[in-house]
């Protein structure tokens, strides 16, 4: 089992930057690729960027060259760094696991609102 726990969401003015935070813990090993996704009221989840255990990213197009992810296995944190917020970010995000078996692990979400 993988427990994540978000952290780092809030409200912010169009314009501005948040710093999502993901801790995991639990079966560690057995983590592969890790990502973030989002969900806005009425919408279904969408992939926003997830990471490699070497480190290969990739992003929706609707966050490329303003968000960032990262991660950090010696510490068992997964980032994101959002800068250029708009409304349209608004959602809540979840921190996801991949373990090397498939099977996928889920936060319990932090809500992103951006006022315009």
């Amino acid at each position: 089992q993988v427990q994540l726990v978000e952290s780092g969401g809030g409200l912010v003015q169009a314009g501005g930057s948040l710093r999502l935070s993901c801790a995991a813990s639990g079966s560690i090993f057995s983590i592969n690729r890790m990502g973030w996704y989002r969900q806005a009221p009425g919408k279904q989840r969408e992939l926003v960027a997830v990471i490699t255990q070497s480190g290969s990213t990739n992003y929706a197009d609707s966050v490329k060259g303003r968000f960032t992810i990262s991660r950090d296995n010696t510490k068992n944190t997964l980032s994101l760094q959002m800068n250029s917020l708009n409304p349209e970010d608004t959602a809540v995000y979840y921190c996801n696991a991949e373990s090397i078996w498939g099977r996928p692990y889920w936060g319990q979400g932090t809500q992103v609102t951006v006022s315009s």
